[in-house]
């Protein structure tokens, strides 16, 4: 596992440009890691890789001065209805 301080920056987008099987594998590999005794923070704007990790817990900050968490139903809500409901920016 990478540790964000000295990971190259890159290295910290894994979902980025990943086609649907690519995806797959790197939420194979998330949920492999998942134990109890282990917290993952996983940023993403991909509710894709969601349906393939299920968090237990989402946070979102569409702007700086507001955030809110719930749980993962608010992932998929904010695909549905984009940030412009939220107070974010479109």
């Amino acid at each position: 596992m990478l540790n964000s301080a000295t990971a190259p920056d890159d290295s910290r987008r894994t979902d980025s440009g990943l086609d649907i099987d690519a995806l797959k594998i790197v939420a194979d590999g998330i949920n492999a890691l998942r134990e109890p005794a282990r917290a993952t923070i996983l940023v993403t704007h991909y509710q894709r890789l969601l349906d393939y990790v299920q968090p237990d817990y989402v946070t979102c900050w569409p702007a700086a001065a507001s955030s809110r968490a719930a749980g993962p139903e608010l992932a998929k809500e904010l695909e549905a209805r984009g940030y412009e409901w939220f107070g974010g920016r479109a």
